[in-house]
């Protein structure tokens, strides 16, 4: 797989030139580029693949620790708020992944065009339920090379609004083939706890400035009230209170970063009443203050 790697890597490296996170022409496709490594600091996942090519990460979710790096992929069953830091990374070899984000809808159809699994596959999927919304697996000639021809389309954007729905098809197609199909299946099943979990998940992405309510979560999944918060700290660590408030305050810093806003303006879009309390709160999770914070960033 090296020659694949290689060519992936003078790709990314063309169309990455400075560090930090860059969109591609490819919906859906994110470059990232680091040339230290980094501390580490709570970070917001969107669902789907996230592929190394050098260097190497680390992702930490509740006590589980996962290290991803050029033999290793990492899914991202459903938007989760892990801790994250590169941990290898040079100048002269900067840490270089790419991110493909996905859809619980287009895995749904993927798995109907593949059709049922074989009985064995069947059971090996209820035996592999994941525990984590995150998993890793090994990267195969396959998958690399899915991703490769996906890269190339950079350099040729005429083709991109054709071919690039299917490469991504493609590419999700090897994971689902792969080591993680079981636990892949079983998240994307319209009635699994995963899909559940993920629908609640959804509403809380989309009401994040809004008072939580446990009922409303639960009626959206289809849960009792007690069994959502067991799978839904089961998969993602966090309470959906938790998940609510780290994920307002990463709105939070986005607006300030972004926007320039400052923290009183901030707490108040992303709901907060109390400043203070979000400060507190933003400390807590981010190790300094919001002005600081976003001082030392930026």
């Amino acid at each position: 797989m090296e020659p694949l790697r290689q060519q992936a890597i003078a790709l990314l490296m063309r169309h990455a030139p400075a560090d930090g996170l860059h969109a591609s022409a490819v919906e859906g496709l994110q470059l990232i580029r680091a040339s230290a490594p980094a501390l580490p600091l709570p970070a917001l996942y969107e669902p789907g693949l996230v592929l190394v090519l050098q260097g190497r990460k680390r992702a930490t979710l509740g006590t589980e620790v996962l290290h991803y790096d050029p033999l290793h992929c990492l899914l991202v069953a459903m938007t989760l708020l892990p801790v994250g830091q590169v941990i290898e990374a040079t100048p002269e070899r900067p840490y270089l992944c790419l991110r493909l984000r996905c859809s619980p809808q287009m895995l749904a159809d993927l798995l109907i065009e593949m059709g049922p699994p074989a009985a064995e596959a069947g059971e090996a999927s209820a035996a592999a339920a994941p525990t984590r919304g995150l998993n890793l697996a090994p990267v195969s000639a396959e998958l690399l090379d899915a991703a490769l021809r996906l890269l190339r389309l950079l350099d040729a954007p005429q083709d991109v609004a054709v071919l690039a729905p299917m490469l991504c098809r493609e590419v999700f197609y090897r994971v689902l083939t792969g080591p993680l199909g079981p636990r892949l299946r079983a998240l994307a099943h319209e009635h699994s706890r995963g899909r559940r979990v993920g629908r609640a998940i959804e509403l809380l992405q989309t009401h994040w400035d809004q008072p939580l309510r446990i009922d409303d979560l639960a009626a959206a999944a289809h849960m009792s009230p007690s069994s959502l918060h067991l799978h839904f700290k089961q998969l993602t660590a966090l309470s959906p209170l938790q998940y609510q408030k780290q994920l307002r305050l990463q709105r939070a810093r986005q607006l300030m970063l972004s926007e320039g806003l400052d923290a009183a303006s901030a707490a108040h879009r992303v709901g907060y009443e109390s400043p203070s309390q979000f400060s507190r709160e933003y400390r807590r999770l981010f190790g300094a203050p919001p002005r600081a914070e976003v001082e030392q960033l930026g």
